[in-house]
């Protein structure tokens, strides 16, 4: 399925929308929001956007809403929050009688990182109420002194929301990458292919290895190879040529040489046995 999405703007007289100032975004400098509000809609409404710089949240507090993206269309109902990476194609609109939400563009910058998904993510039974009484607040008081003892609240639930589940998710998707490089051990792996089957940049990569495994991608790869090399060793008779070339490597050399600076001895001195 493949979606065209264009701009659009169709807001009806019967849609409320509470944006919160730049004056007040300004006073969270820190949280890096560039937009944010609370809205109560009903009637049309119809909002499109290609490929928007920043990272966008949606969160139902009721009623029922849609989401298409590129490839896919979701149903927005209570508790759930969507979210969308930057430079995703999106349109929203209204499926229900009223669909009450709250939203936040999020900066593309270093603080929200870990937001940079493939694809959109639509969470669902997320209890986020703090935060929309949080936004309420930022929208309704006027004192600056009272409102800056409701930003460390959005900035718990910010942060505790989406760095939880799109760090569970990133790391569900490192597994599943690495699973599949131990059914392909002889395929020519490189971070650029790697990176292209996650659609991650080499040092988002990294990050995340580090993270999991406490190993950059090239050592969870050699240590993939070298755990299924000493298996076929001691299991097999197969010449150490062929498990060399059946793990990744074409020469024979190279993978004596891997395999000693891993294991400690040559492949030949492990099949005997010693230590």
């Amino acid at each position: 399925m493949k979606n065209n999405i264009n701009d659009v703007l169709d807001i009806g007289h019967n849609c409320y929308e509470r944006f919160i100032e730049l004056a007040i975004l300004a006073e969270m400098k820190k949280l890096e929001i560039s937009l944010a509000g609370c809205s109560n809609l009903s009637g049309n409404y119809r909002v499109g956007r290609t490929a928007p710089l920043e990272h966008t949240l949606f969160y139902t507090l009721s009623g029922q809403g849609k989401l298409t993206t590129t490839d896919k269309e979701y149903s927005l109902t209570k508790n759930t929050l969507a979210i969308l990476p930057s430079k995703q194609s999106f349109e929203v609109s209204i499926v229900a009688e009223h669909w009450d939400i709250i939203w936040l563009n999020l900066a593309d910058t270093k603080r929200w990182q870990h937001i940079s998904l493939s694809k959109t993510l639509v969470l669902e039974d997320q209890k986020l109420a703090p935060l929309h009484f949080a936004m309420e607040l930022l929208y309704s008081e006027p004192d600056a002194s009272l409102r800056e003892g409701v930003i460390p609240i959005l900035s718990h639930y910010l942060n505790a929301t989406l760095q939880g589940d799109t760090q569970h998710m990133a790391n569900n998707r490192l597994l599943s990458l690495f699973q599949d490089i131990e059914k392909r051990l002889q395929y020519d792996w490189t971070i650029e292919n790697m990176c292209k089957q996650l659609h991650y940049s080499p040092p988002h990569l990294h990050r995340l290895c580090q993270a999991q495994f406490g190993k950059s991608p090239i050592q969870k790869l050699i240590q993939l190879r070298m755990e299924r090399a000493k298996s076929l060793l001691l299991n097999t008779r197969w010449p150490i040529q062929h498990i060399g070339s059946y793990v990744g490597y074409t020469n024979i050399f190279n993978f004596s040489k891997s395999f000693k600076k891993w294991v400690g001895v040559s492949p030949s001195a492990f099949r005997r046995g010693d230590s």
